[in-house]
């Protein structure tokens, strides 16, 4: 068994000897991004339409730097190279961002429902603290039952005879101590 080489045996991995790049997906999200809000940019339109005038300007009338003729063939192709490699970037972008917004809305339906759930709660405490606030006794039906409670009392006492001082007069001496 020690004759097989490292290649067929089967307990030891093989290592791969290609040259591998890792690339981190978010870094590339992130940068997809940045160059797809430059493109929907005005700034960007304007360096592009600056760019496109230098260009056929310098190829029309620069009788020494013409280095694209009439068609503009080597314009056409950096367009379409731009546009090559712009469109998947914001594709990504896009992808990235309806991504976001699925998480955003899942957040949101969560808090709706807690919301719902405590608005429900806080509904069913309020409508039994007024079932029980309309079991308690009031102020006014307490007064009510005391003045029966008196005018009971004042009928089952014996009225007292008058002894010709008045009631306010009974109070002013005493106050002052006679």
């Amino acid at each position: 068994m020690s004759d097989l080489s490292a290649r067929q045996r089967l307990d030891t991995p093989r290592t791969s000897r290609r040259f591998q790049i890792n690339v981190d997906p978010e870094a590339v999200g992130r940068f997809s991004e940045s160059i797809a809000r430059f493109l929907g940019t005005g700034r960007y339109l304007l360096w592009q339409t600056v760019l496109v005038v230098v260009w056929i300007a310098l190829n029309l009338f620069a009788v020494h730097w013409r280095w694209d003729p009439y068609p503009f063939i080597l314009l056409n192709l950096a367009f379409s190279t731009q546009a090559a490699y712009a469109a998947p970037l914001i594709l990504l972008a896009q992808n990235r961002q309806e991504n976001r917004d699925k998480v955003s809305l899942e957040e949101d339906r969560r808090r709706a429902q807690q919301t719902k759930a405590d608005t429900e709660f806080l509904a069913r405490e309020l409508a039994a603290l007024r079932l029980a606030v309309g079991e308690v006794a009031t102020r006014d039906y307490l007064r009510r039952e005391l003045e029966e409670v008196r005018e009971l009392l004042e009928a089952l006492q014996p009225e007292k005879p008058p002894t010709g001082k008045t009631e306010g007069s009974e109070r002013r001496s005493k106050k002052s101590g006679s």
